[in-house]
């Protein structure tokens, strides 16, 4: 006979562990259910370089945060593993590892719910899905009609530049993930071409203080998914080398070799549309909103803060760029998808919320070419701006 729970949490990474914290305060009898082990994403889907998106001092889970001598500084990705592990050694959860829910259905006769494992079934009044949105990488059909000896992998398996086969990269997505690591493989020496899409440039610190400062203290991080306008992107941010703006025009100067969004593939060729100049010329455009809204704030509850220079997002010149490379001349040798992700319901566990991304087929454009009809371009991390409710 199944063992008998209130609740069941699927997942065992921040988002289940703070749930378990507050079924914990209450008194309610609960068991976590966890894949792998604590925090597995973060050890085992995040390249070797990455340095959370905002400062130590936002590190926080229910009950605990960030107590260490960097408050400023951005923590690694080992760094925020072992924070998540810590936070389940306090907390102490009912927290069983290496158990992959295989199945969730509704028992018969009954509102009471079977979850199902390999070797087990529990039976609960609630199952709680807490896998997080970054389940399943999202990649454009158009990724078949690529060269058998192209080296292809997601962002979620990059893990440096030495997994690839000597040549040049190709990483497309300009999400977080996607700028990371074009800038990852650009400090190791590669030679690398980034395919931009609809992304927003937000600054790392305006008027002495650090974007999340000024997110945190206005309230933007706390809204529910509903009250965020639609086509909201999250904001492009990173913490390597100690936190800086994000400028795709000034990498280029650095050698980085940008593109506009991939249209389709072909015969060995790439086609991207021309809007390399309209993407980045949108993205800065978040740079002026976001500091035009902090200017207000501080004007209407009277802050101090410093002034900073004139944001000019566009002082670097217009970038021209191709719209057809061939993959032989070009030496692109390996292809990034930084293209976003799905939910996976497959066992069953499915809600009513839409996905960070979508699977698009394959489709056939003109002359035949394998379009590319992409999902939105990820945002690395667990804060996306917004939170659900």
């Amino acid at each position: 006979m199944p063992e008998r729970t209130e609740t069941v949490i699927i997942g065992g990474g921040q988002a289940g562990l703070a749930m378990s914290y507050y079924l914990g305060q209450l008194g309610r009898e609960h068991i976590i259910l966890e894949r792998g082990r604590v925090a597995e994403r973060w050890r085992t889907e995040r390249w070797d370089s990455l340095a959370f998106q905002f400062p130590n001092w936002m590190i926080r889970l229910p009950g605990y945060t960030y107590a260490g001598k960097d408050p400023d500084g951005f923590m690694l990705r080992d760094g925020v593993a072992r924070f998540i592990e810590e936070y389940a050694r306090r907390i102490a959860p009912p927290l069983r590892c290496g158990f992959r829910v295989t199945a969730l259905r509704q028992m018969s006769g009954t509102s009471r719910l079977a979850v199902d494992t390999e070797p087990f079934s529990l039976e609960a009044t609630n199952v709680v899905v807490a896998t997080g949105p970054y389940q399943e990488p999202s990649i454009p059909g158009c990724s078949v009609a690529l060269p058998a000896a192209t080296y292809q992998l997601t962002a979620n398996r990059y893990t440096n530049s030495d997994q690839l086969p000597p040549g040049r990269v190709l990483v497309v997505g300009s999400g977080a993930s996607g700028y990371q690591i074009a800038d990852d493989l650009l400090q190791s020496g590669r030679d690398v071409y980034l395919s931009v899409g609809r992304h927003r440039r937000v600054p790392r610190r305006y008027r002495g203080k650090d974007f999340g400062w000024w997110q945190d203290k206005m309230g933007l991080g706390e809204r529910i998914a509903e009250s965020v306008p639609g086509g909201v992107l999250p904001p492009l941010l990173t913490g390597v080398n100690g936190g800086r703006d994000v400028d795709l025009r000034r990498r280029a100067q650095d050698g980085m070799m940008l593109v506009g969004s991939l249209r389709g593939i072909d015969a060995g060729r790439l086609f991207f549309a021309p809007d390399l100049e309209a993407n980045l010329t949108k993205g800065d455009e978040g740079i002026l909103g976001f500091t035009r809204l902090v200017d207000e704030f501080i004007a209407q509850h009277g802050l101090i803060a410093p002034e900073d220079p004139q944001v000019s997002p566009t002082s670097v010149a217009t970038i021209s760029s191709t719209v057809d490379l061939d993959l032989r001349a070009a030496g692109i040798t390996s292809v990034i998808w930084a293209t976003g992700y799905r939910y996976d319901f497959s066992c069953g566990c499915r809600d009513r919320r839409p996905s960070s991304g979508h699977d698009v087929p394959g489709r056939r454009g003109p002359g035949g070419r394998r379009a590319c009809r992409r999902p939105h371009d990820d945002g690395q991390g667990p804060d996306r701006g917004h939170r659900r409710r």
